[in-house]
């Protein structure tokens, strides 16, 4: 438990508002009294008043009476109100005693019961709201331990063959010159695949960044050059490629746009089928700008589609490749550009194999 000292301010300023509006009603409750027996009571006599002094005496005590009720009073307004105000309180030290206690490695830990009077009031909402939080921060950090892993091991994977490889040309007392240079060859691919995985990393981390400035986006622009650069690859697999793109301006980064635009066209060829298709179609709709890929394919079944948006991951669960088959971020960083843009993102498999990917962003004002 937390070893903070217990501040009780707030209950101090909850018993001063219960107990003064109390002290308050019980004086002028005795005033209003004793103004009227006074108003009420026979008037005397002058001749009579040296020599009766029982008014006098019956005027002292019905003031000692009065003192002793308002003071009486106070202390039990002063009393209840203080025990009020902690009873009432309670949940509320509850909660933040265990928030306190909360830490990166105990996320798993909920107020439960703690902060819930068993009624819906503020302190129940405000438990429920905690233990959302706590919930998202929890999947959010286990999230990032999986994603440096994952990472690391992508980042050692091909240091380790870049290491084998010029390892086994230097230990080789009848290397040529073609094995060596060989060697070197695939050193250079082994380093352009960790070049191209840092820079999706790199796109990666920017999308979760967000969006700074809103400046305008031609979705068919960018969709048009990045059908550009994978009509070579697509041609030589059989993959036809068909496009209907409709005036569509956003509102984001053009540069995090392009990413997006870029990664959902490789993905789609590159996840193809030799023979396939792909459609790129864009169109301005009543409250949004639509970007939509669709694709021939392996077929994904409905679980999976959630598994795939996160990084390093791949149909089946399979590893990824070190060259030609990606590094498994294509997805999970549209997804990020996507909730930087304040975009919709929706994922859906097609019966008969491939995905049916549709953006909406947000339109330009």
């Amino acid at each position: 438990m937390s070893t903070a000292p217990r501040r009780r301010g707030l209950q101090v300023r909850l018993t001063v508002l219960y107990a003064v509006p109390f002290i308050l009603a019980v004086v002028s409750g005795i005033a209003l009294f004793s103004y009227g027996s006074a108003a009420t009571a026979p008037a005397q006599e002058p001749f009579d008043a040296p020599s009766m002094p029982g008014p006098t005496l019956a005027d002292d005590r019905m003031t000692r009476i009065t003192v002793v009720t308002i003071m009486l009073s106070s202390c039990i307004a002063v009393v209840g109100g203080w025990i009020t105000a902690g009873r009432v309180l309670r949940p509320l030290r509850a909660i933040i005693a265990t928030a306190q206690d909360i830490s990166a490695n105990s996320l798993d830990r909920r107020l439960g019961r703690l902060g819930r009077t068993g009624e819906d009031d503020e302190f129940t909402d405000l438990a429920e709201t905690l233990d959302s939080v706590f919930e998202r921060l929890e999947a959010a950090f286990a999230s990032q331990r999986r994603f440096v892993a994952n990472a690391s091991h992508e980042l050692r994977t091909p240091l380790a063959a870049e290491r084998a490889l010029l390892q086994v040309a230097l230990a080789d007392p009848d290397a040529t010159v073609d094995t060596l240079r060989e060697a070197c060859q695939e050193v250079l691919a082994l380093g352009a695949a960790q070049e191209r995985l840092v820079d999706a990393l790199l796109t990666l981390a920017s999308g979760e960044q967000g969006v700074e400035r809103d400046e305008p986006v031609d979705l068919p622009a960018i969709a048009t050059a990045a059908l550009r650069r994978r009509s070579a690859e697509a041609a030589v697999r059989g993959v036809s490629v068909g496009t209907t793109l409709g005036p569509a301006i956003a509102a984001g980064d053009p540069r995090l746009a392009e990413s997006l635009v870029t990664n959902l066209v490789d993905n789609a060829v590159r996840h193809n089928v030799d023979g396939g298709w792909v459609e790129v179609s864009t169109a301005t709709v009543p409250g949004a700008v639509r970007l939509i890929v669709r694709n021939a394919g392996p077929v994904v079944p409905d679980d999976e589609v959630g598994r795939l948006l996160q990084p390093f991951q791949r149909l089946e669960g399979q590893r990824v490749g070190r060259r030609t088959d990606g590094h498994g971020l294509g997805l999970a960083i549209v997804q990020a550009i996507a909730t930087a843009h304040g975009a919709a993102l929706r994922v859906l498999p097609r019966p008969g194999g491939g995905l049916d990917i549709t953006v909406d962003f947000r339109r330009l004002k």
